[in-house]
């Protein structure tokens, strides 16, 4: 029998994944608790000894960890800190609530790790195991196939003097990833137990919540499906992620489709997103938000004094810094925009979306096979910005939005959530019922674009 990555009892002396997940809950909800940083911005614990988050290979194992994030490290004792906290800190912003916090393991040389322990033991959620990304047993201990993302850094680049050779490492772990197998087993029991849900619907939301629609990702029985980002330092070097990529090695880095697909990212894009907030001032605030989670000035001038994240007692100021917009994605095949999935207009949807539920849309994350119907589809995915209205979206879609905080999400998940019973017996009931307006509001769709089609030609001829 599965376990979940919160019930384990023989992991008890390891905080920050394996207490049950009610039990800190509760504890978190006490007001005499330091739950986040004096800045209100970041969830924040009190500082864990290094021993206690540390997994075994056995351990890690049992805990059958789903939907964490898994982050390579290359390092050793002599390697240069390259700062994992900012990659820590946008996880834990105080925009997510608690039980939306994604468990982080780290895998990596513990004796560069040691050096980095002082920026993160006063993050929830953290543990390591140490070992090798290049091992295949260390990865599979972490259960890289259900990770939500696999991160994949270097610290040693910069003590290599061919240029060439400086990304070998992070090239080397990926193509490792890729090339591994996994078992299914695991995802039938996942769908048993959400009453055959489609991949990627989250059922522990009512169906009239944007919140339904939110992305999951789905099981993985091949390597090259798992969700991965590699760091480069040479743009060059994009071409050797991706073995069935034919693009040009000359090809520059933006038009690859590694970086196309999110799945590899350069030093070089931060000199782009420098040069852009040069000419749009309001850039450095999106990209706050995107990146870094949110910032203030007594966080920076904080960090800046004293290079650490204090605990602060939760007050309405503080508490006033967690109601801020977060980004997510949007799933198109059910939940409250699944009439727009099956050929509505990207106009349509950011209007709902705005009106409805005051969520912002920016753009849209497709499938790069989308128009093939094959049972062998690429899960590869690219970005599409800011789209025209007129475009017209696929039921695979996913969408990037910039959400407001949602106080209610707090409340126990138990009243949201759908019994795995109910959800599959009313399955064929929701289908009937829902199948009708969705037809509608299709035929609606077309009426009015014939309309807007009829008036642009009458238009024309005036002129």
């Amino acid at each position: 029998m599965r376990h979940s990555p919160n019930s384990s009892p023989n992991m008890m002396r390891h905080d920050p994944l394996l207490m049950a997940g009610n039990d800190q809950i509760d504890n978190m909800d006490s007001s005499s608790v330091k739950r986040y940083d004096s800045t209100g911005m970041f969830h924040w614990c009190p500082a864990k000894e290094l021993e206690k988050v540390l997994l075994t290979r056995s351990e890690a194992a049992m805990t059958v960890l789903s939907g964490h994030v898994v982050v390579c490290i290359f390092g050793d004792v002599t390697s240069a800190l390259i700062g994992l906290r900012n990659l820590v800190m946008p996880l834990r912003a105080s925009n997510f609530h608690y039980h939306e916090l994604k468990p982080i393991v780290f895998l990596g040389s513990l004796e560069y790790l040691k050096r980095e322990w002082e920026t993160l033991h006063n993050f929830p959620k953290v543990s390591i195991l140490p070992g090798t990304p290049l091992s295949r047993a260390d990865l599979r201990a972490v259960n890289i196939n259900l990770c939500d993302m696999c991160v994949i850094l270097s610290a040693n680049q910069n003590n290599i003097d061919d240029t060439s050779l400086q990304d070998k490492e992070c090239i080397l772990a990926s193509l490792n990833i890729k090339s591994m197998q996994f078992d299914d087993s695991i995802g039938v029991l996942q769908a048993n137990s959400q009453g055959f849900t489609p991949p990627g619907m989250d059922r522990t939301s009512p169906d009239n919540s944007p919140v339904h629609g939110l992305a999951r990702q789905p099981s993985i029985t091949t390597g090259a499906n798992i969700p991965i980002i590699t760091e480069l330092v040479n743009d060059s070097n994009v071409q050797f992620l991706d073995q069935d990529d034919d693009d040009d090695p000359d090809t520059e880095l933006y038009l690859t489709q590694p970086f196309a697909c999110g799945t590899a990212f350069a030093v070089s894009v931060l000199d782009s997103l420098m040069s852009a907030t040069y000419f749009n001032d309001n850039i450095l605030t999106l990209i706050r938000t995107l990146v870094t989670g949110g910032a203030t000035p007594e966080l920076e001038a904080l960090i800046a004094e004293e290079n650490a994240l204090r605990g602060g007692y939760s007050t309405p100021q503080t508490l006033a810094n967690r109601d801020r917009c977060r980004v997510a994605q949007l799933a198109l095949y059910d939940g409250p925009f699944a009439d727009l999935g099956d050929g509505g207009c990207y106009g349509d949807l950011y209007c709902k979306a705005l009106k409805t539920y005051n969520m912002l849309c920016f753009g849209i994350y497709r499938l790069r096979d989308a128009h093939l119907s094959t049972p062998s589809q690429c899960t590869k995915r690219y970005v599409i910005t800011n789209p025209p209205y007129e475009f017209e979206l696929v039921p695979t879609d996913l969408i990037f939005c910039l959400m407001q905080f949602d106080h209610n999400a707090s409340q126990s998940r138990a009243s949201l959530s759908h019994s795995s019973h109910s959800s599959h017996s009313s399955s064929k009931k929701s289908s009937s019922v829902h199948s009708i307006p969705a037809s509608a509001n299709r035929q609606n769709r077309v009426k009015a674009r014939d309309a807007r089609d009829k008036q642009k030609y009458v238009m024309e001829d005036r002129l």
